[in-house]
């Protein structure tokens, strides 16, 4: 079969993309920006893209089923002529139900925070017991490389997020995964775009899990008041709980770097491994209680997180030029902020943390955390907060909040530029973004390599 994948550049779309080459198809696609990392991946894989939405490459690649990611909406001339002529055409989400998921167990991890890590340490627990999953995860774990692989049945696993599905299909996209094992790992008041408030989103996981089967297993956190109301408004699955009840963690150390796992009172094993934060220690006993689900026992599961390398853009180091050590990690809600922050923290003790942030994604731009924001960067010594021109509201307020620690900038060249009067040897940078950011990370490492006295 040949499809045509529009919005292919994104990390979903272009998972979907790399599975429907593995599995056979060709694919083509197309969107409004093509440029590398994913550009070159896809090519790599033999996919022809085309920049922007025209109608007519329709007419030039004449696929069997037109996919639409949801960056697509009514009125553009390609949706149109795609409705018009009455072409076959499905949502990402369903085309990996009907031609990936069919018949496997799939691990599903759901929540607001987390997902990424928490997919990435079960699919690597799976690996490391021998299992082959294929994931598709919306980041690259480094112990893969990639974000989505077709893997050996049975087992899968996906990032299941609770983003809308398409234009035409307004449901979460998670609703067409129906997994076996479902984590929920979180969940607070995200998507301002989609979600008119808290309520509605519980009410798109209500119906995942009206989506799990009896025969199943549910693994909700314990500690989360949200999760606990959606768990009450109907489940029909067995449940296990994790940082309060069946699965939890005692941390011997401050940063989270060593913990002890246990299952109903029992003490399975000890985690030492490269991750920081409390918060990381919950990924790890959700995904410890889903590989387990899928019959890997905690003394396989435990030894594998000591060799778990990581996310890329979740707390990335990019590099340490003369003692200044500059991390890349992917912010996007206030509650991730802090946890992340809370992590580097315990970690560089009384090291001084800048900490830069691009208020990106699109509840930040509609302003809905912005009473939040300078409370989630309590732990910084300082903020550089960068306005965009697209922010839609103005950062001053974050600042005014954050006393003589915050500033803001309006442009790149004076974010860079706050950043290295600020930075001397020991200090962590903790660049935040859900975006590229301009190529920031790498222009200020070129500018320190400029400046370094140890060589």
């Amino acid at each position: 079969m040949h499809i045509h994948i529009l919005g292919i550049c994104g990390t979903f779309m272009g998972g979907v993309a790399q599975l429907a080459v593995d599995s056979g198809h060709k694919v083509t696609g197309c969107d409004a920006n093509v440029y590398p990392p994913m550009s070159t991946q896809l090519a790599q894989a033999g996919i022809a893209l085309r920049e922007g939405y025209e109608p007519e490459q329709l007419d030039e690649f004449r696929p069997d089923m037109v996919v639409v990611g949801n960056v697509m909406s009514r009125g553009r001339p390609i949706i149109e002529t795609l409705l018009n002529r009455e072409l076959p055409y499905t949502s990402g989400p369903a085309w990996l139900s009907d031609y990936v998921l069919r018949g496997r167990h799939v691990l599903a991890v759901a929540g607001t925070h987390g997902k990424t890590t928490t997919s990435s340490l079960l699919a690597w627990i799976l690996e490391d017991a021998g299992l082959e999953p294929g994931f598709l995860i919306g980041g690259v774990p480094a112990n893969f490389g990639q974000s989505a692989r077709l893997g050996r049945a049975p087992f899968f696993v996906v990032e299941a997020d609770e983003y809308d599905t398409a234009f035409f299909d307004k449901r979460s996209k998670f609703v067409h995964y129906r997994p076996r094992t479902l984590i929920l790992n979180n969940l607070e008041f995200d998507h301002a775009d989609i979600f008119p408030d808290l309520a509605a989103i519980q009410r798109q996981f209500h119906h995942l899990l009206r989506a799990v089967p009896g025969a199943g297993l549910i693994i909700a956190n314990g500690l989360d008041a949200n999760v606990s109301d959606v768990l009450e408004m109907g489940c029909w699955t067995p449940v296990e709980k994790f940082g309060a009840g069946d699965w939890e963690a005692y941390a011997s150390t401050a940063d989270g770097s060593a913990f002890d796992v246990h299952y109903q009172g029992v003490r399975q094993g000890r985690v030492e491994w490269s991750q920081l934060g409390l918060h990381n220690i919950q990924n790890a006993l959700a995904a410890i209680a889903a590989a387990r689900h899928a019959g890997v026992t905690t003394t396989t599961a435990i030894p594998a997180l000591a060799r778990f390398q990581g996310v890329k853009r979740r707390l990335e180091t990019r590099g340490t030029i003369n003692g200044v050590v500059v991390y890349d990690d992917f912010a996007h809600h206030p509650t991730a902020i802090a946890t992340t922050l809370a992590g580097l923290r315990a970690r560089v003790g009384d090291a001084p943390i800048i900490t830069v942030l691009e208020p990106r994604s699109n509840t930040m731009k509609l302003g809905v955390f912005k009473d939040t924001l300078a409370p989630a960067l309590a732990l910084a010594d300082a903020v550089v907060l960068y306005q965009a021109p697209d922010l839609g509201w103005e950062l001053g307020a974050v600042s005014a909040a954050l006393g003589p620690r915050g500033q803001v900038c309006h442009t790149l060249d004076e974010t860079l530029t706050a950043i290295q009067a600020q930075a001397k040897p020991g200090t962590q940078v903790l660049i935040m973004s859900n975006g590229g950011f301009g190529g920031l990370h790498e222009r200020l490492l070129h500018a320190l390599r400029a400046t370094d006295t140890s060589s």
